[in-house]
């Protein structure tokens, strides 16, 4: 299944792989509309998971997401390349991209997945049952059981910033911070190959 996978996605051109990321997004935001529509009991109880003016967003989202991006950079450098290894995908999507464009990747990835993930999922279904299923839907690092586990973990870390905020905008700016953090370090990396 994995070389499989890796086979399909090296026929992809990084235009169409970044395409395909964006339908991906897309179809997990009508998810998120679809589910939360059936779940929740009205729209006011979806709303209130949003609250702006919360100095949380910038107190704990951010350094949250700061905090993920400083340990995998740690585990970059202490394990094998190998446990980092998810087939080139990163790599592919983000190396070439403008800073502008890892920015609107980044914003996009976080709303659509938190919206999902936290906003309906954890708030319907828990912690443990979303953070499965989180990593599972992040189907490339089922073959790989460090990036597998890294991000079992990081949607644990993510699932209780929102059970200690109650704020999705938290999650969206801490998930928005690891994406974007991480898109940029992957695209200096390759403008000094």
């Amino acid at each position: 299944m994995k070389n499989k996978q890796a086979e399909l996605i090296k026929q992809l051109t990084d235009k169409q792989l970044l395409h395909n990321l964006f339908l991906t997004q897309i179809i997990l935001l009508m998810l998120a509309l679809f589910l939360g529509i059936i779940l929740f009991e009205d729209r006011s109880a979806f709303f209130e998971l949003f609250m702006f003016d919360d100095l949380s967003i910038l107190l704990i989202g951010v350094p949250a997401g700061v905090l993920v991006v400083v340990l995998d950079i740690i585990l970059m450098k202490v394990t094998p390349p190998s446990y980092q290894d998810d087939g080139g995908i990163n790599e592919r999507i983000f190396g070439n991209l403008p800073y502008s464009m890892i920015f609107v990747v980044a914003s996009v990835v976080a709303i659509s997945e938190e919206l999902l993930f936290r906003g309906v999922l954890q708030t319907h279904f828990g912690l443990l049952w979303t953070s499965i299923i989180f990593a599972a839907v992040h189907y490339r690092y089922l073959f790989n059981w460090f990036l597998f586990l890294n991000v079992l973990v990081l949607s644990f870390f993510i699932g209780f910033l929102f059970e200690w905020t109650d704020n999705i905008i938290v999650t969206i700016m801490a998930h928005f911070v690891i994406d974007f953090i991480l898109g940029v370090l992957i695209r200096e990396k390759n403008k000094k190959r």
